[in-house]
């Protein structure tokens, strides 16, 4: 059972609030080598989806939409098997499905337009979700054309920059040294150690029956997967100072201080709290805010920075008001920048790891942060009662929403 709160009676005054009632997670795998390594999208979604209708009782055919975040495979394929995924997962074929791409923030991309079209009156219940399996998708990609009119704009042309690149751009930049990545990187690995040997994700992850093939004798073997397997708890500044930069000769970002390439999946129920009440759903937070800014694609990982200021001031609070953040770890060095940037306390950021120990499965990333974040903070009850999930967007975006906990 996911943590929450108690049901209440809905003052008048809140009942338009968009809240959520139910956040769920798969465990997140190692893409080419982890637990999900055979499975198809549609065996990462379904559980998800199963999942939040299980909890809250909540009819399928009731839901007005499943918006679902999902980046590098090919659009239209992946909105078919996403359709494939909620039949499955036993929604009836009057409720529609729809994908949405907006790079890293597209988990929370989707769970912002469902939230939009709720306060909006198109329908009370709907689903954002999100879902990436990098160990299918990850490097089959076609070499785009390019359109040789990126050359007369720098900024469009930085658009076209590997995403390392840009990491390396914000180190420079911004002064981030590659003791301060590895350090975030040992930090990471051991919240999120700390994390899994506490149950501190249990409530928040739905296991997965997932098959395996042996890659030498091909041999078929069944298990149920429901633990993160990104996560190196022996993890040291002495180890990570081995690794030679990945992006670039002489550079500081590293594979173990960027985020891992990754298979998971998540989904989140929102409704309006009127509608929570009159079903009895305790509510695990309510959404207040979400903003999309655009930055300098060249240094696209400062996103955050920009972002979550917005954010919070759109939700009427100051950064002071922040108990919990959700900073996806991209790389170590724009993470450390944003965090330096905002000047946040260490101990609000991720307090139970994040991408660099966890894994980043692009679409579903921020569906993850917002189960993640929270699950923590109905944990945390009255010393809790603002959150913030935020990411950095390739091309050069940032993204943030502010949640509150669900019982205030």
């Amino acid at each position: 059972m996911q943590s929450s709160t108690q049901p209440s009676a809905c003052p008048p005054e809140l009942s338009d609030d968009v809240v959520i009632v139910a956040a769920f997670r798969t465990p997140i795998c190692k893409a080419k080598r982890g637990g999900f390594k055979d499975s198809f999208p549609e065996d990462l979604l379904v559980p998800v989806l199963k999942a939040v209708v299980a909890h809250t009782g909540v009819i399928p055919a009731e839901v007005g939409d499943i918006v679902v975040g999902t980046v590098i495979a090919p659009g239209s394929h992946r909105a078919a098997e996403c359709r494939i995924a909620a039949l499955l997962a036993g929604f009836p074929d009057t409720v529609p499905v729809r994908t949405v791409n907006r790079q890293c923030s597209s988990g929370l991309q989707a769970v912002g337009d469902v939230a939009a079209a709720i306060k909006s009156g198109f329908y009370e219940i709907g689903i954002g979700a999100g879902v990436e399996c990098m160990s299918i998708d990850f490097g089959v990609q076609q070499q785009p054309r390019v359109n040789p009119q990126v050359e007369l704009n720098s900024m469009a042309k930085d658009c076209l920059l590997p995403m390392g690149i840009t990491s390396e751009n914000v180190a420079e930049r911004y002064g981030i040294t590659r003791e301060e990545q590895d350090e975030a990187a040992v930090v990471s690995h051991r919240n999120a150690a700390a994390a899994i040997a506490s149950g501190r994700f249990k409530d928040e992850i739905t296991p997965v029956k997932t098959k395996r093939v042996d890659a030498t004798t091909e041999e078929v073997t069944e298990s149920v997967i429901s633990v993160d397997d990104g996560v190196r708890p022996d993890t040291t500044l002495g180890v990570l100072a081995r690794l030679k930069p990945a992006f670039k000769s002489g550079g500081t970002s590293t594979a173990g201080n960027s985020s891992q390439v990754s298979d998971g999946a998540g989904a989140v129920l929102l409704m309006k709290r009127s509608c929570a009440s009159q079903r009895g759903l305790p509510v695990l937070g309510a959404f207040r805010s979400f903003a999309v800014v655009g930055v300098e694609p060249g240094v696209m990982g400062i996103g955050p920075a920009v972002a979550i200021p917005k954010a919070i001031k759109d939700a009427g609070l100051e950064i002071s008001d922040i108990h919990l953040f959700e900073i996806n770890e991209a790389f170590a060095s724009q993470y450390t920048y944003c965090c330096k940037k905002l000047q946040l306390d260490p101990a609000k950021v991720n307090v139970n790891g994040g991408a660099i120990a966890l894994g980043h499965p692009l679409g579903a990333t921020g569906a993850r942060c917002v189960a993640t974040l929270l699950h923590e903070m109905a944990k945390r009850g009255s010393a809790c009662r603002y959150g913030v999930v935020s990411m950095c967007i390739g091309t050069g975006m940032g993204a943030a929403a502010v949640f509150e906990r669900g019982d205030v």
